[in-house]
């Protein structure tokens, strides 16, 4: 079926803005039942296949597009990191909630649509073939209005999952952290395929990025993050998503540290983050490297020492990482997805046949 563009209604201001999607699922749900030309050998025949077509097809169209709204979220299901990402951003159970309230709204309009076939095979005459559409048509308007906030708080959600990387959660995944303009991202761009903003200035990385690695049979995943600035109760937005990562997806985190004098913020106050994770992390394999080694060593430190700029070191770190990781239990392998069977209602055959409603 072709897509229409979404109806657009003018705002106070006198620009248009999109209306709601209530209005767009009813509009194409409506012309759909508008389109039934059943066959009859007379007109009442023909009045009745009419109305019972406009109540199963508008009803078959308003199902099959709220299903489409929430089957993104269900096939393929989301990963564990996906739902933590929304969650911290979005507050836990936001998506369940919506998701549930949409699945509520396509029962009622089932069972709406079960009553008015038999209200409508019983109805006597135009007239009130012509009523009880109306009344049908009526309610299941009222239940998709109602799960208005609902479809558009979904279609915010899938636009910030489509804006962040999809993880194999099969495969060891490498999370570079630290604070602003220590050196992630250029880090990141010498270990991986990923190609992030590299700038010299902080918060460059505003979001997660993914690249790739072979190192030896295993492809590793590498995710680039955003700054954090080591407030535990004050992360903003960004800096709450690299901490997601970190907590659920890494397989290993690469914690970066920038020692050269003058860095910013000193290296007291980089310890300081690293210590804490530690603490709040038990378990994580943390590996720390110090980044910029063509510009500064710092004496005596036991740390691996890397530059970006020379590839010093990252030979070396490969090895560590691989080290790591052969040294660590092997989850057990998820199952691939399969795709579930439809579930949307299609129209039954037998009873009414030709079915479509008056107007």
């Amino acid at each position: 079926m072709a897509q229409t563009a979404p109806a657009r209604r003018p705002s106070r201001s006198g620009a248009e803005r999109p209306s709601p999607a209530s209005v767009e699922i009813l509009d194409i749900a409506f012309h759909r039942a508008d389109l039934s030309n059943p066959k009859g050998r007379t007109k009442a025949e023909r009045d009745r296949h009419r109305a019972e077509l406009k109540v199963v097809r508008s009803a078959a169209t308003v199902i099959r597009l709220l299903q489409a709204e929430t089957r993104r979220f269900r096939r393929p299901p989301l990963t564990d990191f996906e739902r933590a990402l929304i969650a911290r951003r979005f507050g836990e159970g936001t998506l369940d909630r919506s998701l549930t309230r949409v699945g509520r709204a396509v029962d009622r309009i089932r069972g709406l649509q079960r009553d008015s076939e038999r209200a409508v095979h019983h109805a006597a005459g135009a007239d009130e073939l012509g009523v009880e559409v109306r009344r049908f048509y009526g309610r299941m308007a009222s239940h998709v209005r109602e799960i208005d906030a609902d479809l558009a708080r979904l279609k915010q959600l899938d636009r910030f999952r489509e804006d962040r990387p999809r993880l194999d959660p099969n495969a060891p995944t490498l999370v570079v952290a630290g604070f602003p303009n220590v050196g992630k991202s250029s880090l990141v761009a010498r270990l991986s395929s990923a190609h992030p903003k590299v700038a010299d200035y902080p918060f460059t990385t505003l979001a997660i990025a993914v690249g790739h690695a072979d190192l030896g049979f295993d492809r590793w995943q590498v995710l680039d993050t955003p700054g954090v600035l080591g407030r535990s109760h004050r992360a903003n937005p960004a800096e709450a998503e690299a901490r997601t990562a970190v907590e659920r997806a890494a397989s290993v985190v690469l914690f970066v540290l920038d020692p050269t004098p003058g860095a910013e913020p000193p290296l007291e106050e980089q310890e300081e983050l690293l210590a804490r994770w530690k603490r709040e992390l038990p378990g994580r394999p943390i590996l720390e490297v110090e980044t910029k080694a063509d510009l500064f060593r710092r004496p005596g430190s036991e740390r691996l020492h890397v530059s970006s700029a020379t590839g010093e070191g990252l030979d070396e770190l490969w090895e560590r990482i691989r080290g790591i990781w052969s040294s660590m239990p092997r989850p057990e392998r998820l199952p691939e997805e399969e795709d579930a069977p439809e579930d949307e209602e299609r129209p039954r055959a037998g009873a009414y046949r030709g079915r479509h409603a008056a107007r």
